[in-house]
């Protein structure tokens, strides 16, 4: 059986375009897969719980010594550390987080895939 990719679920789950003929096909497939329905279920939660945050949801900055010593260990060289980034607005922290979590579902995805083909092929 030929699964969804786990891009195409992504995409499905973030539901950013209107629906081609592929997503029609990719929908029909995840109604009689248990797995595919799983990690669409999944990757939709994740994308809901992102687009829900709020600024309040998102850590605070780390301290200025922690930019100053990743400026030193990246550049290598003697000049002074540059300053941190400045923060980023509203729009960009929530499009930031959704991509995050996106990262964090499709490398689930992925991760999950190998440790089910690894078992497999131990058993």
């Amino acid at each position: 059986m030929v699964h969804v990719e786990p891009a195409h679920l992504v995409e499905l789950a973030l539901r950013n375009t209107p629906p081609t003929d592929d997503d029609a096909e990719a929908l029909r497939h995840v109604e009689r897969c248990d797995r595919c329905r799983d990690e669409l279920r999944m990757m939709t939660r994740v994308v809901t719980a992102a687009r829900s945050a709020e600024l309040v949801d998102l850590q605070t900055a780390p301290p200025e010594r922690v930019w100053q010593r990743i400026t030193q260990v990246l550049s290598r060289e003697s000049a002074p550390p540059r300053p941190p980034p400045r923060a980023l607005g509203r729009s960009a922290n929530r499009k930031l987080l959704v991509a995050l979590a996106l990262a964090v579902a499709a490398g689930a995805v992925v991760a999950g895939g190998v440790a089910r083909h690894m078992l497999r092929r131990n058993v």
